[in-house]
């Protein structure tokens, strides 16, 4: 084989191998994301569940309920934030 199309050849395959690195980072961080997605959007789904404005089905799903000639709520909620590293709670 030419010397320029061995060369050629080197590249392309060190570009593929880049490529692919970066596509598997991009694929962990993106799982890392959606998995603190779904603890936000649980741990918000307790909340609204505790200041009375959602309740759940059988299914599991929230029901948000119209809050009519209801005071708001002055109850505390504590939210578990814990494995979640980039919320910080002052």
């Amino acid at each position: 084989m030419d010397l320029k199309y061995e060369e050629i050849l080197k590249h392309l395959e060190k570009q593929d191998e880049l490529l692919m690195d970066a596509s598997r980072s991009l694929s962990h961080e993106w799982q890392k994301l959606k998995a603190e997605e779904d603890m936000l959007m649980h741990a918000f789904s307790d909340f609204m569940e505790a200041q009375g404005r959602t309740t759940k089905k059988k299914d599991g799903r929230d029901v948000v309920l119209e809050e009519i000639n209801r005071p708001h709520s002055k109850e505390v909620v504590n939210v578990d934030f814990v494995g979640c590293p980039n919320i910080k709670i002052n």
